[in-house]
């Protein structure tokens, strides 16, 4: 019964065939005049609703159904041509009309036979014991549509947000968990177990900033709270503080020795610093204690390139794949199952694998807006021209301890950095990203305007502190967050002396490794190849501004192909470029002992390889929206 609740395979498959039913009725305006095509729009729309009553409520879909329903139905929209935004609202409008007046299927089912005729406490404690009983048992729809319903008999029972929250967590309502985290806590601010929830909810948009603070009010309220300490040495890690978070983690596993969460995210730790054999150890001593842990199960990829000899590791990932785990954590198998099978070459099944994951994780996610990207960029070149920068005076820092690593993810960008921070002078600061500490900060005076001396002052201040947080007091340090890419003439309002180093790689081959990365649902654009296409545009277009308006000598271009060519030519570039003595060590950056915090982690620890150029032509007939980035 519980694996019925997630087999979503009829909800998906009538959301696509009423999506390709809607879409042949949606044709552009233009085509036949603006009011007759509101028109026919609106009658669309109205033919819509009517079918989905028809079609749709008898199915008494529950939570992760519907949106599995909703989910399928907006992209086959989509795909049949209809604008995102056109799909977007259409689908929300669908969503809300299924669920007016429609009694909830536990409600139907369930609360008829619940104690009737009795004082509200009653029915509050029971619709309370059958939430709590449904969600140990992986049944968090319905655990969810109980808890949903105690929730309406009582607003501001904080137990029963807090619950539905977690169950609406675990179902990837992230929007509704939130919400329902934020209210429990508002009506009880000493809610240890809401603080812990919402804080790891962050954690998993990405939001690893704000998810720190939240779990360190979870710990301040209660010291003792396993989950909360767990997930903060998670926020850590996610922040690159990864002595800081094995600390906790060793306090988790003193208490908890059989946790096998924190025994996975120590071999992680493990992973990130370059000690493969004790990562592969942490995470099978983490599956000994649960055999079934996707997380663990998936990370065993990551420690070396599997072979045919590991095709019981496929199995086991494919019967955790097709077990009803929640969607994101299919997707991280799924990510590992694609890698496999790349491994061994097995390249049809590795890109349906990645697409699978990427699907998945679209669920979750919000939509990547290629209007919003283009009009940023667009803003950037408008603000930022050579006449602009040139008449920058005041406030800006001296200092050319920064180099700023760029170009798009998977561009060659960790590589870059383990080679400069393999010099004695030099160390690598990981993705510190100066817009997300210093710049985002003050968005609404970056997208008007060149910024103010006192504010380029303050920054530079703030990033400076940042840098010799991460890496000391060394002449050098590296920050190589692709993002920065976005913001290099803020960067060099604030830091003329800084240097500059873009990455170039083969558009495909960047935009095919992004699409099978596992990144935070917040790079929405790596999880679908048009938006891909799109991104790498932009920001090509971004850097052709940036070369043209920065002073020459400012941004040293490197291309990936030819540093894997020809190791020891660019690197001598390079170093010339940022001013740095010749030292060996940099061409034998894979014996460097540092922390990656990185996809990297693995392929910086190996010698130069040149297998990854032009590895797209193992996918060419699975990528047609990447194809025209060749011109």
């Amino acid at each position: 019964m519980m694996l019925d609740w997630f087999n979503a395979r009829e909800a998906t498959q009538v959301g696509a065939a009423l999506a390709d039913e809607f879409a042949p009725r949606t044709a552009p305006p233009a085509a036949r005049g603006k009011k007759t095509a509101q028109a026919d729009s609106s009658n669309a729309l109205q033919e819509l609703l009517r079918c989905a009553d028809r079609e749709v409520r008898s199915l008494r879909l529950n939570f992760y159904k519907k949106a599995k329903f909703a989910n399928s139905f907006k992209w086959r929209l989509i795909e049949n041509g209809v604008a995102r935004d056109v799909a977007d609202e259409v689908t929300q409008s669908l969503v809300l009309h299924l669920s007016q007046n429609r009694a909830g299927l536990v409600q139907a089912q369930d609360l008829a036979v619940a104690p009737t005729g009795r004082p509200s406490a009653t029915k509050a404690k029971y619709l309370l014991t059958k939430g709590n009983d449904s969600f140990p048992r992986g049944a968090y729809a319905e655990a969810a549509a109980f808890y949903k319903d105690l929730v309406e008999l009582d607003a501001r029972n904080a137990d029963a947000l807090n619950n539905l929250g977690a169950a609406y967590d675990k179902l990837d309502l992230l929007k509704e968990a939130e919400e329902c985290f934020r209210r429990a806590i508002a009506l009880k601010p000493d809610y240890a177990d809401a603080h812990c929830n919402l804080g790891n909810l962050l954690l998993r948009r990405g939001e690893t900033a704000e998810s720190e603070i939240w779990l360190r009010r979870a710990l301040k309220l209660n010291p003792n709270h396993v989950d909360a300490r767990f997930n903060l040495g998670v926020t850590l890690v996610s922040l690159g503080r990864l002595r800081e978070a094995r600390a906790r983690l060793e306090k988790v596993l003193k208490s908890a020795p059989h946790h096998a969460d924190a025994l996975y995210l120590m071999g992680h730790i493990a992973r990130l610093e370059g000690r493969f054999e004790e990562a592969e150890t942490r995470f099978n001593r983490a599956l000994k204690i649960n055999p079934k842990m996707p997380g663990a199960w998936a990370a065993l990829v990551g420690t070396r390139k599997m072979t045919s000899a590991d095709a019981a590791w496929l199995k086991g990932a494919e019967e955790i794949a097709a077990s009803a785990i929640p969607p994101i954590e299919e997707a991280d198998v799924r990510f590992a199952i694609g890698k496999y099978c790349d491994d061994v070459r097995d390249f049809e099944q590795a890109f349906q694998n990645y697409k699978r994951a990427n699907e998945l994780l679209k669920t979750i996610a919000e939509s990547y807006e290629r209007d919003v990207r283009t009009c940023f960029v667009d803003d950037m070149i408008r603000i930022y021209t050579r006449e602009a920068i040139s008449r920058v005076q005041g406030g800006a820092s001296a200092s050319m301890k920064p180099i700023f690593v760029v170009g798009m993810p998977r561009s060659g960008t960790s590589l870059a950095e383990q080679i400069i921070a393999s010099h004695p002078a030099a160390k690598g600061a990981g993705e510190l990203g100066f817009c997300d500490d210093s710049v985002l900060a003050h968005d609404s005076e970056f997208r008007q305007g060149m910024l103010g001396e006192l504010t380029r002052k303050k920054l530079a201040e703030v990033y400076l502190r940042a840098l010799e947080a991460r890496s000391g007091d060394a002449p050098r340090i590296v920050d190589k967050a692709p993002v920065n890419s976005d913001y290099l003439g803020a960067i060099h309002s604030v830091f003329p002396n800084a240097r500059i180093i873009h990455m170039r790689r083969d558009p495909i081959d960047t935009c095919l490794s992004c699409y099978f990365q596992h990144f935070s649902v917040a790079m929405n654009f790596t999880l679908d190849l048009s938006d891909l296409a799109h991104y790498f545009r932009e920001h090509e277009r971004l850097m052709a501004h940036w070369r043209a308006v920065l002073p020459p000598g400012s941004i040293l271009d490197v291309p990936y192909a030819e540093l894997v060519a020809d190791q020891q030519a660019w690197t001598r570039k390079i170093l010339d470029f940022l001013g740095l003595e010749w030292d060996e060590r940099c061409l034998n950056f894979h014996e460097t002992k540092r922390q990656v915090v990185t996809a990297s982690a693995w392929q910086v620890r190996q010698k130069i390889y040149k297998h990854s150029v032009a590895r797209w032509r193992n996918y060419e007939k699975f990528i047609g929206p990447l194809l025209d980035l060749r011109d």
